[in-house]
């Protein structure tokens, strides 16, 4: 657990697949209004992939600590660039709906390798376990809305997309599940304020997930 007085303000938001830096703005907002300090990093999730990305996060994050929030594959993203040797200081990760233990819906996707591009294999495969520095805490989404229901024929509840199974992983230090999609954690109050708590805390807030329904 980290007590640093200094503990930082500074939030990298990350991106999922298929989007820019621009869907990360309304959570934005949500982490400032809670007095945090923002910044977005946007990466090619098909062309560039991981290789590519996790050096240039990585690079921004840069010696001044900072916190991590990432949706779906940015988490993934964001996971395997503090795996690495020398990793930058980061206290906490938050990552919202990412397939950490490999996605079904991605692996049964029509052309995956065409559509997923370089990220494929990370989408498809996870990661075995988190063995890094950072606390790392996942928001799950159970609103099962989405083209991935067709795909992933998921057992357990999902946000459409990801299974929440999906987002579990040795080593986390929590987990909650709220309820929205899997794009729809990016607009949930709840998730927004979970993400919050947990860069404050370490910890989520579990009474008011269960109050959410």
């Amino acid at each position: 657990m980290y007590s640093d007085p200094d503990f930082p303000s500074r939030v990298i938001l990350v991106h999922g697949l298929w989007m820019p830096a621009l869907a990360m703005h309304w959570l934005a907002g949500r982490l400032r209004e809670a007095g945090f300090a923002p910044e977005t990093f946007g990466y090619a999730s098909v062309a560039g992939g991981p290789e590519h990305a996790a050096p240039r996060l990585r690079a921004q994050i840069g010696e001044r600590p900072a916190h991590i929030v990432a949706h779906s594959l940015g988490g993934l993203i964001a996971l395997r660039a503090l795996c690495e040797d020398g990793a930058p200081p980061v206290p906490r990760v938050v990552c919202l709906g990412s397939p950490l233990r490999g996605s079904a819906a991605a692996a049964r996707l029509p052309l995956h390798h065409w559509l997923l591009g370089r990220s494929a294999a990370l989408l498809r495969e996870g990661l075995p376990c988190w063995q890094g520095r950072a606390e790392v805490g996942v928001v799950a989404g159970r609103l099962p809305l989405g083209l991935g229901a067709l795909l992933g024929h998921f057992d357990g509840p999902h946000d459409g997309t990801v299974a929440v199974d999906e987002t579990r992983l040795p080593g986390l230090a929590d987990h909650v599940v709220v309820p929205a999609s899997h794009s729809g954690l990016l607009f949930s109050a709840e998730a927004a304020a979970q993400a919050a708590a947990f860069l404050r805390e370490g910890r989520f807030r579990h009474a008011a997930a269960s109050a959410a329904g």
